[in-house]
């Protein structure tokens, strides 16, 4: 990032994760702040507030956020659905337009910082914070002492102004991390996609897996979730993009696979109508419907009969024919 005539021109982002370190911003920022998971309608208003009031006074566009977010911190070894992996997170923050992102590790010395350390060494020292805008529900600081009147006052002592953004909603509820992984965990894609401002998807690169679905008849391309936890698992209708110009329909079952003896969770998609090579691709898996919870069976023949079942009611789903060679198996 450049500064040309008193204004940020920004030649490229910048990611950084100390919080340490020198002024990000020795021109001004203004500051957004947040754990930001799944970016959904919410996190987008707030991010284009920011870009827009960043670009309006000549200063730069900067985020905070946090790895783990910081339930992820507190849960202690728990489980903790995300909404998105942290690539996904960071890239959508920047496509928001946000110039500089800070993205701080929620360990044991930030869960113990106090509000005005937060404030002095985070937001004023190292984001250069002339403007903060937050949410209304917005804590900070140590067992999350700070709120938005702490953050006020502070704001009168080092010289920062501090704007409240109205919650966003979807008819009679907020936008929220919280409510999309309810949605989600109750089959609404509809009403988690109207929140999050797109369809919920994950996305990932294709892993060689065991062939077991190709030597089946259902080869499948491979997701590891790694560390992430997914709030949905089952199997389901989807779509999936980056396989070909348009997105491609699908059926996909997210879980333990545990027919066959399955020790971490993986999402397996089979495209219909699709032969190709896809290891290595990147690809993203939206989730359209779910058909039914994962099941364990008896033997292979039970599951393969199970798979031909759902893959119809997939196609039917998303509106695709069934081919004649596979429509006298269903």
């Amino acid at each position: 990032m450049e500064m040309r005539g008193g204004r940020y021109t920004a030649a490229m982002n910048r990611l950084f994760r100390d919080a340490a370190g020198s002024c990000l911003a020795p021109g001004g920022s203004v500051v957004c702040v947040g754990a930001f998971d799944g970016v959904h309608r919410g996190h987008q208003a707030l991010l284009a507030q920011t870009r827009a009031r960043a670009s309006a006074s000549g200063m730069a566009a900067v985020a905070i956020s946090f790895e783990p977010i910081p339930r992820e911190f507190f849960a202690r070894g728990e489980p903790v659905a995300r909404l998105s992996g942290v690539r996904e997170k960071i890239e959508r923050i920047f496509a928001a337009g946000i110039d500089t992102l800070l993205v701080l590790r929620f360990d044991a010395r930030m869960a113990s910082m106090s509000a005005e350390s937060f404030v002095e060494d985070i937001l004023v020292s190292r984001a250069g914070a002339r403007e903060i805008r937050v949410g209304e529900d917005f804590r900070f600081g140590r067992a999350r002492e700070g709120d938005v009147d702490r953050l006020r006052v502070l704001g009168r002592r080092h010289g920062f102004a501090v704007d409240v953004m109205p919650d966003v909603g979807h008819g009679a509820d907020r936008a929220s991390s919280s409510t999309i992984r309810r949605q989600l965990a109750a089959g609404d894609f509809e009403g988690a996609a109207s929140m999050l401002g797109r369809p919920f998807a994950i996305g990932g690169r294709v892993v060689r897996g065991l062939q077991l679905g190709r030597r089946l008849g259902w080869p499948t391309a491979n997701l590891r979730l790694g560390r992430r936890v997914s709030p949905v698992c089952g199997i389901f209708a989807v779509r999936v993009r980056g396989v070909t110009a348009t997105s491609r329909p699908g059926v996909a079952s997210l879980g333990m696979r545990p027919t066959v003896g399955g020790t971490e969770p993986l999402l397996e998609v089979h495209l219909f109508d699709f032969d190709g090579d896809l290891y290595g691709r990147r690809i993203e898996v939206e989730f359209v419907r779910k058909l039914r919870d994962e099941s364990k069976f008896d033997d292979l023949d039970a599951m393969v009969r199970q798979i031909e079942r759902d893959a119809a009611e997939a196609r039917m789903t998303l509106g695709t024919p069934i081919p004649r060679e596979r429509a006298a198996t269903v």
